[in-house]
């Protein structure tokens, strides 16, 4: 399909190599929380013929165009309809062994003009990931207040002109609410200082990052979804994060980091038995991508890779 053959998936090769001790040469579980066009998914389930799938997307239509891409793997391949935060209900709360999640837009939601993801074309301000239901951009634009607006853009894109912005957007939609990306996006060119816009990347930028996570609860989904999925990791199985924004970044460093700590107080001399760490970080860090890649693949030139493997059950 063209949207495949256009679908290049972050990272590939590394996520191969990080998620292949877990699922090499046994009946593997893998979890794909945001299986989007399924290029992940289709390269694991090729390089292990013994791993089952449990792929899981909230969009409806990314579903259909996996379930057509993996069709070759029958049985192997399991879908769910929700959202990452759903993972223990997705696995009836049954141990895995590799867990991905590719956080953030997916290549699927970018390329259909008609979702108003991106602010390069005009179109209908909507950026549901779930298509056809729930709270549209335009409605957050049209109905918050100036403090909410302030807030959400403030929090969810580090805008430093969100007061401004909200304050243009209120008087603007009093004249005419707001429907489409490209008046929202000339409003953005109007407000932004010109210096700004030299220094820090398109105008629309970090105003469209903070209504897409509003509109689809990104934030509070990762915040659910990662214990859920660390929960249901079993000993030995990995988990592979890409973030794009360093708001996402910075809760699955904590959420990693706080597991691969050990709970015995620091001037004991030995390890209380089941305060151990639970996780072990396989990344130094968070690792970028390098500049080939970014060259061949510019939407990976934000991400942000961590992993971690489970070296012991919660007690």
């Amino acid at each position: 399909m063209v949207e495949q053959a256009r679908h290049v998936p972050v990272l590939l090769d590394r996520v191969l190599d990080l998620l292949a001790p877990a699922l090499a040469d046994r009946d593997a579980v893998f979890v794909d929380c945001t299986l989007g066009l399924g290029g992940h998914s289709e390269a694991v389930l090729r390089a292990h013929p013994r791993v089952r799938l449990v792929g899981l997307d909230r969009d409806p239509q990314a579903i259909e165009l996996s379930r057509r891409r993996l069709a070759p793997f029958g049985d192997r391949v399991r879908f769910v309809q929700t959202t990452y935060d759903g993972i223990a209900e997705a696995v009836d709360g049954a141990k895995v062994d590799g867990i991905l999640m590719d956080l953030g837009v997916s290549s699927l939601q970018l390329d259909a003009e008609e979702r108003g993801f991106a602010y390069a074309k005009d179109a209908p301000l909507d950026m549901r990931m779930s298509a056809g239901t729930g709270t549209t951009a335009a409605d957050v634009l049209n109905t918050y207040s100036v403090d909410d607006l302030t807030r959400i853009l403030r929090d969810y894109g580090e805008e430093r002109f969100a007061r401004k912005i909200a304050g243009a957007v209120a008087r603007e939609r009093e004249r005419e609410p707001f429907t489409t990306s490209g008046r929202l996006v000339e409003l953005l060119y109007d407000v932004v200082p010109a210096a700004t816009r030299r220094t820090g990347g398109h105008p629309a930028k970090r105003t469209f990052q903070a209504l897409r996570i509003e509109v689809n609860q990104e934030l509070e989904s990762l915040r659910l979804a990662l214990p859920a999925a660390l929960s249901v990791l079993a000993v030995g199985g990995r988990i592979v994060v890409e973030s794009y924004q360093s708001l996402e970044d910075r809760m699955v460093k904590r959420a990693f980091t706080a597991l691969a700590t050990s709970t015995s107080p620091q001037d004991l001399p030995v390890e209380l038995p089941g305060h151990g760490p639970q996780l072990k970080l396989v990344t130094r860090g968070a690792e970028q991508a390098n500049e080939q890649e970014i060259e061949e693949n510019p939407r990976a030139a934000s991400v942000r890779l961590r992993a971690a493997e489970r070296i012991r059950e919660a007690t």
